[in-house]
Order: structure tokens, then C-alpha cells, then sequence
């Protein structure tokens, strides 16, 4: 299998996790999806049912997050997991994407690292990004706001 069809699955995977995850009524600890070869496997530590309230190192509470909402004639790039929220790919790298970029459906904009791996965060529609909600190195909650994308006039993507 090549490496671009194996990246094409785990996409999948995700994408399916996620709606997995959001359509479930209680707090969800582990979820694992398979794919022919290919396998996702998502696990919460700590006891979810007694402290919903994510961690950023052993014993401490993440400070809150003041979540920013985009107005609703915007759309909204969300966190796909729990973790923390990175601009660039690396300290120091520009950001993905800034104040007045257009973003494709599929285009990198951002990563959430959650349990020491690096989720890219992807834009599911075309748009110019029209706000930062979230700053660089905070935490967010699963499918909290991250970016607010204006549509693009006259598309119906």
C-alpha cells in the first residue's frame, strides 16, 4: 500500500472518529477504528467519567479556555481531538495560515498535539480566514473553534 493511499485512510479513520466521538451521549475513554491494514486508536487517560477537564502534566488542571465564537455567517476550522494548539510546524516556523489567507478543503492550517503525536488540523472548506480564535500553544477541547473562515463570494464549497 502506498504511503499516499495509507495517509488517505487514516483520514478516513479520523474524520469517522470524530462524528463517532460527537454522536455518543457520555464521556468516551478509547475508541479504535480499523481499515484494512490501517488503525486509529484514540484513548483518554484518567478517570473520564469523575473529571471531564483536560490535563497538561500530572495532577494539574488545564487553565480555561476562553472560547471565541464565530459569528454565524462564518465558518469554523474545529480542534479534531483534545490537546494543545499549534500555528506552525515548529517553534520559530511561520504559521500555517494567517489573517487574510484562503484555505482549501484539505489545506493544513494548524496541529493539536494530543498525548505527545501531532494532529493536523485541515480546513473541510474553502474560505479566507478572517480570525485566529485560539492563540499559539493553548489548550482546546474537542471540536472547540479554532479558525473563522468567511466563504468564498460566489462558491459553493
Amino acid at each position: 500500500m502506498s504511503a499516499g493511499h495509507s495517509d488517505e485512510v487514516l483520514d478516513g479513520l479520523r474524520r469517522h472518529a470524530r462524528k463517532l466521538v460527537a454522536e455518543l451521549a457520555g464521556p468516551v475513554r478509547r475508541v479504535r477504528l480499523r481499515s484494512g491494514e490501517t488503525v486509529l486508536e484514540v484513548e483518554w487517560h484518567g478517570p473520564a467519567d469523575a473529571d471531564p477537564a483536560p490535563r497538561t502534566g500530572p495532577g494539574s488542571v488545564a487553565e480555561p479556555v476562553a472560547e471565541t465564537v464565530p459569528a454565524p455567517d462564518r465558518l469554523a476550522v474545529r480542534a479534531p481531538v483534545v490537546g494543545t494548539f499549534y500555528r506552525a510546524p515548529e517553534p520559530g516556523a511561520a504559521p500555517f495560515v494567517a489573517v487574510g489567507d484562503v484555505v482549501r478543503p484539505g489545506q493544513v492550517v494548524g496541529i493539536v498535539e494530543a498525548m505527545k503525536l501531532m494532529n493536523e488540523v485541515t480546513a473541510d472548506q474553502a474560505g479566507h480566514v478572517v480570525e485566529v480564535l485560539v492563540s499559539d500553544g493553548k489548550p482546546v477541547e474537542y471540536d472547540q473553534p479554532l479558525l473563522a473562515l468567511e466563504p468564498l463570494a460566489g462558491r459553493g464549497e
